[in-house]
């Protein structure tokens, strides 16, 4: 597994994160513990979660079950060292957490605590914003996206108060990096900008959404990602299982994301999603290449660092993916997902 730096940190991650939202309700703690055993030998040193997860559906008397599950595995385990840890703090929600207050220079330090005693360890090695609080275009928002209704200063005083709370936190050691999820080029510079004229921690990584069916980074945001040295932690690098094809045909399997109550995949299907998916699906097999395979080695051939971070509800679904891990793209392949992109851009 090829490891990567994570932002201008010494911290080194691999290219390929095990996202653990389906652990506490789709995936039990037996299945999520193997899971992380057979990630890490595998090479994979790195673990994603969230005070909010599990998801599918999101839950307030499930949020938290995710880090929990993490914290039994590291008790029972005592490898703390052999991981690196990335969670993060909601920012307002229907009622998940804090009964759907955000985070602010307050909230910071009792979320990271709690956060703490869910994962059973004295420190975090990723913190992460889940959702910026004057809001976002991710998800589905990017069609009907509106910020003239923001206020700079509100956004610039509550930058400083959020990283001065995350500043205490590193210097208590709680903390060893920070990073956001959901946002853009713009609130990305602003962050980057703020800390270093205060002297507070830099911004490390952004979680957004990237794969084959969904490139809104590749623009501002890659340019800000390589001239900002900010990792992507790209999410739904397999588009939440369409680029399995299981859900070709218009069809829902057991137990899938569809199957247990997200039935339009969080707005990502749409009347070209499953024609678009299939080209995707149709280069893969003109190449003899598993579709998984080649859409997690896509990810690799990007002009930005990346580490994909994938889930799996089951052991078997992971070890499908991880023998795909010696995959290499060649430029034949490659310029046919360009032209494919080209041709069916966005689909949702």
């Amino acid at each position: 597994m090829k490891m990567i730096p994570l932002g201008r940190t010494d911290i080194q991650v691999s290219d390929w994160c095990l996202g653990t939202m389906t652990f506490g309700n789709q995936t039990d703690q037996a299945d999520a513990h193997a899971q992380i055993d057979m990630a890490l030998d595998a090479g994979i040193n790195f673990l994603d979660t969230a005070e909010m997860y599990p998801v599918n559906p999101v839950t307030a008397e499930r949020a938290g079950n995710s880090e929990r599950v993490i914290g039994a595995w590291l008790e029972k385990s005592g490898r703390r060292d052999d991981v690196v840890i990335a969670t993060k703090v909601s920012g307002d929600n229907p009622g998940w957490v804090r009964g759907g207050a955000g985070y602010d220079g307050k909230v910071i330090p009792e979320a990271i605590d709690f956060s703490l005693q869910k994962l059973k360890t004295d420190y975090i090695d990723l913190y992460q914003m889940h959702w910026p609080m004057r809001g976002s275009y991710m998800f589905r928002q990017n069609w009907t996206y509106d910020p003239s209704g923001q206020n700079r200063q509100q956004t610039m005083d509550h930058m400083a108060e959020v990283l001065g709370a995350l500043g205490d936190a590193v210097k208590a050691g709680k903390i060893r990096a920070i990073g956001m999820s959901n946002e853009s080029a713009w609130g990305m510079t602003q962050w980057c900008r703020i800390a270093d004229e205060m002297g507070l921690p830099r911004m490390v990584s952004v979680q957004n959404e990237y794969s084959l069916l969904c490139r809104l980074y590749d623009t501002d945001m890659a340019e800000m990602a390589v001239n900002e040295d900010i990792t992507l932690l790209s999410f739904s690098p397999l588009a939440c299982g369409l680029l399995t094809g299981k859900y070709q045909g218009d069809v829902t399997p057991a137990s899938s994301r569809r199957d247990v109550g997200d039935a339009n995949l969080g707005g990502r299907m749409t009347p070209r999603t499953l024609p678009v998916t299939q080209v995707y699906l149709d280069i893969a097999a003109k190449h003899g290449l598993d579709p998984v395979h080649m859409a997690m080695a896509w990810q690799r051939t990007r002009p930005f660092p990346i580490s994909a971070i994938f889930g799996a509800t089951s052991q078997d679904q992971l070890a499908h993916l991880l023998a795909g891990d010696d995959v290499t793209l060649s430029s034949d392949v490659v310029a046919e997902i360009n032209a494919a992109h080209r041709a069916h851009p966005m689909p949702y």
